[in-house]
Order: structure tokens, then C-alpha cells, then sequence
């Protein structure tokens, strides 16, 4: 039922854009249905990922014609394997009661071939932004305490907010936090105030990430010429698509920003993120929250194993859908 709106769109943007039209003009494709329509025309969370639907399902034709996956016809294979993370999991209610559970987990991540991981320490509530009170932020200190003394620096932990906190707020979090070198501080604040963001940015030596909410080149490239991230952490089932996503790497690898692309999505888009990061010089990691489906929809899945995982040498986005698991899914 949530789906139906951005199906219908999907389905208005092909009748009005894509019929009789040759899917290799990705770019003229792009273009007239990003800003055909005046009114339209402006990055937005509810219009964009469909059109990087349309976008990525161009590029699979492409692969699959040219029998290239999409990394190829993009620069080609710069990164053999993959740096990639999760969530840390946690135990029902966090580790507020006991954070020295949190350096257990720790210990078995490691043991797994891990090297990241991320946690939110404040979990998200409304209203916000919000302050953080004192006591919080010494219980998140004393998890990130116990990470530290079980495994050291052989685990890099970020920091989740998802843009909760206040300007002051943030800054008082992360002034506590830079003694356990968090590997970032993500969406610190709100992300529609980039020079908030900014300013939290020059009060922390901890690296501000942000991406997951911006879509198009455009929005980044105003987080990365306000100096306010510098770890970019598109979803190219959002931003854009592969070839935008592609012109954002290009602009934060400018100003020597990183990607690490957000995958808390569907299997899909994340095959699509593997083909991005594949072919960029400025990658550094890659989230993999999966869920059941994304080890069941692929004839081959996407495979995240002792802390990396392998891009698919196939074509186009290098899968192919199982059709009696999708079949049972599919919403009308």
C-alpha cells in the first residue's frame, strides 16, 4: 500500500518520457524528466527516486546489450573488493543498560573479518532537533569506552544521529566523543540547514558524514563547497541514479571527500551501489544492512562476508531476479 504512489509515478514518468526512446540516452532521458516540467523541476525525495528507478533500469539494458557490467562502461574496475559495514547489533533496548556488551559484540565482529560497524547511541525521537542530556552522552562515551578496550583500533565505528541533534547539542556530543576516534559523525543535525552542518563540521576533528536524505549533484554540491561533510553517503536509488551518482563521487573527489554510499534499501539499488563504488577512486566503504529478501531475490545474491564484499562480474548490474520469489512480491 505505501508503494502505490511511487508506482504510479514510475508509471506516469514512462508513458509521458520513455516510450520510443532509446535507453543508451541515459543523459537526454535524465534531463527531460528531471526538468521538463517547470513546476517540477527541483530535487525532491518523492520525484527523484523514480526517476533513478528509470535511471538504473537504462544502465541494466546497457550492461546486459553490451555484455559489460555497468562499472566497465564507467570507468572500469578500480577496487577488486569492497570495505563494507553494518549496523552493530545490538541487544533489545541498545546497550544503554550495559554498554560494556557493546565491546562483546565488538570482539565477535573481529573475529568475523570485520573492520566497521556503526551505532546510533541516541535513538531517534520526536520531536526534533533535540537536545542531548549530559547523562546520555556519557552512557554513549562508555559504550564507545568498552568498544575501545575489547578490541582497540581494529574496529572503525561511526557515529548514527540520524539528524536529531541541535546545533549546540552536536557540538557538545562530538567534543565528548573525539577520544574514541569515531570513524564519522552521521547527519549530526537536521540535513536541510547545510550551514548548521557546517558549523558543527568546524568544531569537531571527527569527519561529518551526510548524504542519505540529498538527492542530485546539486545538493552536494553544497555540502562539499560549505565544507559542512567530508564522507558522502549517497543512495543511488534516491540521489539520481548510477551516471548522477557518478557526477557526485566526481565533485566530492574535487574537494578529496569520500563516498560510502548509504544501502539501507532494497536489493536493487544496492546492486547498483556495488556498481558505483566499483568503478570510483574515492570510495571507502559500503553500508550493508540486509534484509531476508536481498539473500533471496538474486539467483546469485550479493554476497557481505568477513567484512568485504566482491562486485558481481556480470552485466549490467551484474544479478538477475529469481521470478518465483519475486512473483509472490510483486505490488500492483
Amino acid at each position: 500500500e505505501d508503494m502505490k504512489s511511487q508506482i504510479a509515478l514510475i508509471h506516469e514518468i514512462g508513458r509521458q518520457y520513455l516510450i520510443g526512446e532509446n535507453p543508451f540516452n541515459v543523459e537526454l532521458i535524465w534531463q527531460r524528466v528531471f526538468g521538463d516540467r517547470h513546476d517540477f523541476r527541483h530535487p525532491s525525495l518523492h520525484a527523484t527516486p523514480a526517476l533513478s528507478a528509470i535511471e538504473m533500469a537504462c544502465w541494466d539494458i546497457i550492461g546486459k546489450a553490451t555484455n559489460q557490467p555497468i562499472y566497465n562502461l564507467l570507468g572500469g574496475m578500480y577496487h577488486e573488493k569492497l570495505k563494507a559495514y553494518a549496523y552493530m547489533p545490538a541487544p533489545e533496548g541498545g546497550y544503554r543498560n550495559n554498554p560494556e556488551l557493546a565491546g562483546e559484540t565488538a570482539i565477535k565482529l573481529v573475529e568475523e573479518g570485520n573492520s566497521a560497524c556503526k551505532l546510533d547511541p541516541f535513538p531517534p525521537s520526536f520531536p526534533l532537533p533535540r537536545d542531548i542530556p549530559l547523562a546520555d552522552i556519557n552512557i554513549a562515551c562508555r559504550i564507545f569506552e568498552s568498544i575501545r578496550k575489547a578490541v582497540g583500533d581494529k574496529l572503525e565505528v561511526g557515529i548514527g544521529t540520524h539528524g536529531q541533534l541541535t546545533t549546540y547539542s552536536a557540538i557538545r556530543v562530538a567534543h565528548a566523543m573525539e577520544q574514541y576516534s569515531p570513524f564519522w559523525f552521521e547527519e549530526p543535525v537536521p540535513p536541510e540547514n547545510v550551514d548548521e552542518m557546517a558549523r558543527v563540521a568546524a568544531h569537531t576533528s571527527i569527519p561529518i558524514a551526510t548524504g542519505e536524505r540529498l538527492v542530485s549533484k546539486y545538493e552536494f554540491s553544497e555540502v562539499l563547497e560549505k565544507q559542512a561533510a567530508q564522507i558522502i553517503q549517497l543512495d543511488v536509488g534516491q540521489c539520481g541514479g548510477i551516471l548522477e551518482s557518478k557526477k557526485i563521487a566526481g565533485i566530492a573527489e574535487a574537494h578529496y571527500a569520500m563516498i560510502a554510499p548509504h544501502m539501507y534499501c532494497g536489493p536493487i539499488a544496492a546492486s547498483a551501489a556495488i556498481q558505483l563504488d566499483t568503478c570510483s577512486p574515492n570510495f571507502v566503504v559500503q553500508e550493508a544492512n540486509q534484509g531476508p529478501l536481498h539473500k533471496i531475490i538474486f539467483k546469485e545474491p550479493i554476497v557481505f562476508e568477513n567484512g568485504f564484499i566482491i562486485p558481481p562480474t556480470g552485466p549490467g548490474l551484474g544479478i538477475e531476479l529469481d521470478m518465483d520469489v519475486l512473483k509472490n512480491r510483486i505490488v500492483g
